[in-house]
């Protein structure tokens, strides 16, 4: 869609245009809603997550001053209420920063390579709350381990230490995943 179309749009909806508002969920909700299965349990929780995202978006999209990507702003709102929703319903806990290394037989970047991104959100999605959203904002979102700590509230080592354990446990449910399908080949 051509930026001026956008822009109307945005405009519309700072008038509080109903349609456009409607627009606007149509043209970016398939998008955001890929942003919001990172950061959940399961799609449930992603659509609620969605829903109040673009409420927010609706809400403050008047505080849009149209520098930087509009796209990128509306994602940084969905994470952030991903972000709200964890902090309400999830602990984080502690983790000593040597515990599970990381196995050095296995070549991540390979098996990954085979998987399909549905496998991968699915394996990504079975992760406990605390691995899946460091995971996220690490790897996929490209945070440091300080701005993840300021994030969620939690110390850097806890950071550290909750994504080598996403990545460990990552890694078994990945070679898992082939052994099971290597068998169902085999037959």
């Amino acid at each position: 869609m051509k930026r001026h179309n956008i822009d109307d749009i945005i405009k519309g909806c700072i008038s509080g245009k109903r349609a456009s508002q409607q627009k606007l969920f149509e043209i970016f909700s398939n998008d955001l809603f890929g942003v919001c299965l990172y950061y959940s349990r399961d799609y449930t929780e992603a659509e609620d997550t969605l829903h109040e995202g673009f409420m927010k978006i609706f809400q403050k999209i008047s505080q849009f001053k149209g520098t930087g990507s509009f796209e990128g702003w509306m994602k940084r709102i969905m994470i952030n209420t991903a972000l709200e929703k964890y902090r309400k319903n999830n602990q984080m806990y502690a983790v000593g920063d040597d515990e599970y290394q990381l196995e050095d037989d296995i070549d991540p970047v390979n098996v990954v390579d085979d998987l399909s991104v549905r496998d991968l959100l699915d394996l990504i999605r079975e992760l406990t709350p605390q691995y899946r959203m460091v995971f996220n904002l690490y790897a996929v979102e490209g945070y440091s381990h300080k701005e993840i700590s300021e994030m969620l509230g939690i110390s850097e080592g806890t950071s550290k230490s909750n994504l080598a354990r996403a990545r460990n446990i990552l890694q078994k449910k990945v070679k898992e995943h082939f052994y099971i399908s290597s068998i169902k080949d085999a037959k």
